[in-house]
């Protein structure tokens, strides 16, 4: 069968991962330009980018010098939008990444779960994020994202919360409940424009603290860790 699936695309670039576990691993970063959500704080411009088929992805991906990479970041938008795209990709360019034991690595929003299941099988780790209403205006979608990490329980997973002033008792409940139903660390991520406000004070540094503990009342495995590169102008 042809395979023609098309994706639009924002960016493809060559850096540092700023957030989470893997933070500094050198990666390459493929940034789709479109989400379901809408999250006040994002930084994706949804409506620009280029279409791409899968061989030009696979062409401009080996462009870059691939044995100084760990990973290929396939972030957002939300790149589950394109799952077909995302398969025939993986399927094409598995041979390229088992020579340079590349891993394959999803940063998501953790609500497309059935878009996940098709491809699951062929991811190595999965970032996803907690999508807080009190931070993003978005509504809360614990349950969705239970699912979701019941699908990718069987890879390696880590769950990041970007969060700020207003985040609330029971958010940092539900986060804890479902990290600690599947055994999956957790990020805490301030949002980069609360915080570089909130570094004007340092007295406002207890804020972050103090967020940090009340999530280690329920959950030990807690990590509080900023936004990297935006400290060190990257992109």
């Amino acid at each position: 069968m042809e395979k023609h699936n098309i994706a639009k695309i924002n960016e493809i670039f060559e850096s540092i991962q700023g957030e989470g576990k893997y933070l500094g691993a050198n990666q390459i970063f493929v940034r789709f330009s479109n989400c379901n959500l809408h999250c006040k704080f994002c930084d994706t411009q949804f409506f620009e980018g280029k279409e791409y088929d899968v061989e030009m992805l696979v062409k401009e991906i080996s462009s870059f010098d691939l044995s100084k990479v760990h990973s290929i970041s396939f972030t957002g938008g939300e790149p589950l939008m394109f799952v077909d795209f995302l398969n025939e990709f993986l399927d094409d360019f598995k041979d390229i990444s088992k020579e340079y034991n590349i891993k394959i690595y999803l940063e998501t929003n953790g609500t497309l779960f059935k878009n996940l299941q098709k491809i699951i099988d062929k991811i190595d780790i999965v970032s996803m994020d907690i999508k807080l209403k009190t931070a993003t205006n978005e509504e809360n979608k614990f349950d969705i994202n239970d699912k979701f990490l019941k699908i990718a329980s069987n890879v390696e997973i880590y769950v990041k919360v970007v969060f700020d002033n207003k985040i609330e008792e029971n958010e940092i409940e539900n986060c804890c409940r479902l990290a600690k139903k599947y055994n999956v660390p957790l990020y805490l991520q301030p949002e980069s424009s609360f915080l570089f406000k909130e570094l004007k004070n340092k007295n406002n540094i207890l804020f972050l603290k103090n967020i940090h503990k009340k999530f280690l009342k329920y959950y030990k495995n807690v990590f509080l860790i900023p936004q990297v590169h935006k400290f060190l102008n990257l992109r």
